[in-house]
């Protein structure tokens, strides 16, 4: 994989942090199973160095091999398939109208013909609720309540790997630079001509709200975009948080 260091075409820095690294290469990943049908053995698990959850290899009975998300349960030596004629089980690729409410998914799509967009992280799941006419109502791992079109497809089970992979200790800074990640410096450390939170007599904390250095809220400002629609979305993931807080 080539990486940009953070710099843009002019060579400046527009993602700080970022930078060195060691070498990936990058498995392409069949997201949208278009092999319909044709049973495939798993041979192999690997890990993807560019993603949490690790990878199946799949050989095919017609020969072609293939990367997917390694889903829990899932073994070596087993067959897997994609089609409405699957079974319901781990990896196995369905569609919605195909698949019992209460199921558990990931690699969901969210456009007919599109490939899995959603759930794609490791431990990711989703659960399907009920069904409404054309639609399948289904809870993501944010708590949002959302709207599935019956004819899209997903796979079924929980990904392979573990939900609390950030909360592991790197240990040493070595560790980060292996990852791609530089040093990070506060913005109150900085000069007035670097961030707007620099400069001043002493360890002053800024005399502002915790920007960006461009001067957009770090803290408590919505970043999700007015323009998305939400004509999907059931509950969003804002209010459920809230309940949950209430609730606790």
């Amino acid at each position: 994989m080539s990486h940009s260091g953070g710099r843009n075409n002019w060579g400046r820095i527009t993602s700080f942090h970022r930078g060195g690294g060691h070498h990936r290469r990058y498995r392409l990943v069949d997201f949208r199973r278009l092999l319909i049908d044709i049973p495939a053995r798993v041979i192999r698990f690997e890990r993807d160095p560019v993603r949490r959850a690790p990878l199946a290899l799949l050989l095919y009975s017609n020969g072609v091999l293939s990367y997917i998300l390694a889903a829990r349960n899932m073994r070596s030596n087993i067959d897997v398939m994609s089609g409405n004629l699957a079974p319901v089980l781990p990896a196995n690729n369905l569609s919605f109208k195909n698949i019992p409410i209460g199921t558990f998914v990931h690699n969901v799509e969210h456009r007919v013909g599109l490939g899995g967009t959603m759930i794609r992280t490791a431990g990711g799941k989703a659960q399907i609720l009920r069904k409404s006419g054309q639609f399948s109502v289904l809870r993501l791992p944010s708590h949002e309540i959302r709207y599935i079109s019956n004819n899209c497809h997903a796979s079924i089970g929980t990904i392979l790997g573990s939900a609390y992979f950030r909360q592991r200790k790197l240990i040493k800074a070595g560790n980060k630079r292996w990852l791609g990640r530089r040093p990070i410096v506060r913005g109150v450390a900085m000069n007035p001509v670097d961030h707007p939170m620099g400069g001043g007599e002493g360890k002053t904390s800024g005399g502002r709200p915790s920007v960006s250095p461009w001067g957009i809220l770090t803290k408590g400002f919505p970043t999700r975009s007015p323009r998305k629609l939400l004509t999907a979305v059931v509950r969003t993931r804002r209010k459920a948080n809230q309940f949950k807080r209430r609730k606790n």
